[in-house]
């Protein structure tokens, strides 16, 4: 029989050893738990690079593959020649801070039995600080005296410029303007375009307020052997007149460091013969320069296309499509387009079916003409 202090004391000296088989078992546990925190640690990255590298591989890598075959195409399009024309003035005066004019001449452009009211009027610029100068194309902005129906100040219009950058005197201190007053019906009564009534009817010595200059859209190229298409209706014809007048004047000649050696070709619309205008001086170019200068017109209440209709400025462009897109096709060929808004869509129209005859696609040509920096459009 065991005494109770035996007892006590034999279980006393077995802790040591329970203690330390705890302790083994404990250790090897953590050590097994460690080693296969560690195994995984080093297996996740070996197996997740291997999959997003085939995605990312298919996903970047496949559409640089097919992008050559779509832009390819493009290489062909026409030089761009826009980024000449970087150093052209704009909006010298804002309508804050107009330039006061002094209108030196104003006097009808229209031959007896014409139709409507279309004035020249030249504006003085030598007084504007700073100079308002300007160059072929752009125009420029006139503020109406007098107010609106709201007690406001009107609101300035647009009119393209007719004159070049020399003015008409050539001297370098005036701008001219082409203005057909704006009438039209309305219940009734015949209502006339507020600032288009107020230039026709300004005097000599009268004061406009001009803002501007604006615009890069239509704006002649730096190659003088380049080949201009000029396609107007009405006061359309202003930034042709001052285009024709940069190419074929002898005193811009002169003062210019630019010698036109290539083709203009004038399409011009109007309602009637007495409605041409600058009549005097395009039968001058042609006579001077025959290699230089084709005008073709389209007069819609004179003469009749090919269906017995009106001929309209779409019919001449489709007479002449043969000619007309041989030098379309040549890359020193721009297309200036200039009048009502409303002569677009047959203009676009007759260019479709023109092209067709030469194997070509009007939808996808226009786009690269105007990428090029050839087709000009100044409608309104």
């Amino acid at each position: 029989m065991y005494s109770q202090a035996k007892v006590i004391a034999g279980g006393l000296a077995h802790i040591p050893v329970v203690i330390a088989v705890f302790y083994f078992i404990l250790t090897t546990f953590n050590k097994r738990a460690l080693k296969f925190v560690e195994e995984a640690k080093t297996k996740k990255p070996e197996a997740k690079p291997v999959e997003p590298k085939k995605v990312a591989v298919s996903k970047i890598e496949a559409p640089k593959t097919e992008a050559p075959k779509t832009e390819a195409p493009k290489t062909e399009a026409p030089k761009v020649v826009k980024k000449k024309h970087a150093d052209v003035p704009v909006n010298i005066y804002r309508p804050k801070t107009p330039y006061e004019g002094t209108v030196l001449e104003n006097y009808s452009l229209l031959k007896e039995g014409a139709i409507g009211r279309v004035n020249h009027i030249t504006f003085d610029l030598k007084d504007s600080d700073p100079f308002l100068n300007y160059v072929e194309g752009q125009s420029i902005g006139i503020m109406p005296a007098g107010e609106d129906a709201n007690g406001k100040p009107h609101k300035l219009r647009l009119y393209s410029i007719a004159s070049t950058r020399h003015g008409d005197d050539f001297k370098g201190n005036t701008v001219s303007l082409c203005v057909r007053q704006l009438q039209y019906e309305k219940d009734g009564e015949t209502i006339n375009g507020v600032c288009s009534t107020y230039l026709c009817d300004i005097k000599p010595g009268d004061k406009v307020k001009i803002t501007g200059p604006v615009g890069k859209e239509m704006l002649l190229p730096e190659e003088e052997d380049a080949n201009i298409v000029m396609l107007a209706t009405g006061t359309g014809i202003a930034p042709m007149r001052a285009y024709l007048r940069r190419m074929f004047e002898a005193s811009e000649k002169e003062k210019n460091n630019w010698n036109f050696k290539g083709k203009a070709w004038l399409f011009m619309g109007a309602p009637k013969s007495a409605n041409l205008l600058y009549e005097e001086d395009l039968q001058r170019y042609l006579t001077d320069y025959p290699d230089n200068f084709k005008y073709t017109k389209a007069i819609s209440r004179e003469q009749q296309n090919t269906k017995g209709g009106r001929m309209y400025i779409q019919d001449r462009v489709l007479e002449s499509a043969n000619e007309l897109f041989n030098m379309i096709e040549n890359e020193k060929t721009h297309i200036y387009l200039c009048g009502l808004k409303g002569m677009e869509p047959g203009i676009d129209e007759a260019m479709t079916k023109a092209a067709e005859e030469k194997g070509l696609n009007w939808s996808e040509l226009r786009p690269q003409l105007k990428k090029a920096g050839r087709w000009h459009v100044e409608t309104y």
